[in-house]
């Protein structure tokens, strides 16, 4: 019993009793499964991330075709609404000219019926000025009989005008 007094060897003893346990027990082969299933869990979680990995590249390629697709049409739609703006901006600058050319010439209709309407005016005054010089012209010139005579005559040429 020396031998057992060794602490060694009692110590050596002590531990493969202990494995001797382990691998009646059946440790090692449950250890042995569960690395397994942790292997297979890992290796299912890595095929995983590679399919979505995978599935993020395509929906990538995908939204960054789209992004070009909305980029044209962005540039078409902008493309369209400058030519749109300039044609508006051509059509403003038409009617423009046409509401110019409208007002000056209402403007020159304006003129020409104020002139003529001025002329007129001269016109009747002058007729006025003219009648009341040749009225008084008379006055001092003819008799009371002989304006009496002219006076018929002009009723008798008015009435003779007028039937």
């Amino acid at each position: 019993m020396e031998i057992l007094q060794n602490s060694n060897v009692a110590v050596a003893i002590s531990f493969f009793g202990f494995i001797g346990l382990l691998v009646y027990f059946g440790v090692p082969g449950k250890l042995g499964g569960m690395l397994d299933a942790r292997a297979t869990k890992i290796r299912t979680e890595l095929d995983e991330a590679r399919r979505l990995r995978e599935e993020a590249q395509t929906l990538l390629a995908s939204f960054e075709r789209k992004l070009k697709e909305v980029e044209g049409q962005t540039e078409t739609i902008v493309t369209q609404a400058r030519a749109e703006a300039e044609r508006a901006a051509v059509d403003a600058h038409e009617e423009l000219g046409r509401s110019i050319e409208r007002r000056l010439k209402s403007a020159a209709d304006r003129i020409a019926s104020a002139e003529a309407s001025a002329v007129k005016e001269v016109k009747d005054r002058a007729v006025s000025i003219a009648t009341e010089v040749a009225a008084e012209v008379m006055r001092a010139r003819m008799s009371a009989e002989a304006r009496n005579a002219l006076v018929d005559a002009s009723i008798k040429d008015v009435a003779a005008r007028l039937n």
